[in-house]
């Protein structure tokens, strides 16, 4: 099995999710580049933070189009793991591989600070590793982290259990005041109706190792890990 990492012009997580792949969860991973077509027999593929070809227009809204991002579209239509994260999960949205948007935080301030997101469905790919319930510890780092989607996108989201995180205090409650940017619901994460793209806006790479301050985000790709062994 073997993970890849696309690069954007703009990317600046990328070798941030090498790193947490290769070093921390000890698996393979390649760097894919955003004008080939070739995802190099990966088995799931990281859309990774930053900001892709400079969030010009909007975010995601040039980086869809990328040659990649068509075969992004194909692997993840035959059951492929695809992981948005920050720009990730705005480019995912973008191109339409999951619903809603991502608008500017309601302070209209960029935010990088660590939060709590609770585990909404531990039954994913991502989060298997993870307890129901569970509320982990994992930076973000954005401007435009505030989620909204339409009534009926909300009530489908709730009901078919796709929300897979959501801002919360320390002890799991869903509150205003947990949320770092306005986002609809306290949504942190959604996953598409299959269950093999999940978009969040916090920054898992980044809670990888102790010496960041938390290792709670390896999880994620612990959980990817152990899912395609299964599958």
């Amino acid at each position: 099995m073997k993970f890849g990492v696309i690069i954007f012009p703009g990317s600046n997580c990328d070798h941030d999710a090498y790193w947490a792949i290769q070093q921390v969860a000890k698996q393979p991973v390649t760097f894919l580049w955003h004008e080939s077509h070739d995802l190099e027999n990966c088995d799931a593929i990281i859309v990774p933070g930053g900001f892709a070809f400079g969030d010009y227009l909007r975010t995601g809204a040039i980086a869809k189009f990328s040659p990649v991002m068509e075969s992004v579209r194909r692997f993840a239509d035959g059951g492929g793991l695809v992981l948005g994260i920050c720009n990730g999960f705005q480019i995912l949205c973008e191109a339409g591989l999951l619903p809603g948007a991502l608008m500017r935080n309601t302070g209209l301030k960029y935010v990088c600070k660590p939060v709590h997101v609770r585990v909404e469905n531990a039954a994913t790919p991502f989060t298997n590793s993870c307890a129901q319930g569970e509320v982990l510890t994992i930076p973000i780092g954005h401007m435009e982290g505030n989620y909204f989607c339409d009534q009926a996108t909300l009530e489908e989201l709730h009901r078919e259990n796709r929300i897979v995180f959501r801002y919360s205090t320390t002890g799991g409650e869903i509150s205003a005041a947990a949320n770092p940017n306005g986002s609809l619901d306290n949504i942190a994460g959604i996953c598409n109706a299959s269950g093999n793209v999940l978009g969040m806006m916090p920054h898992p790479e980044r809670a990888s190792e102790p010496e960041l301050g938390t290792i709670d985000g390896i999880r994620i790709f612990h959980s990817m890990a152990g899912a395609m062994v299964s599958k």
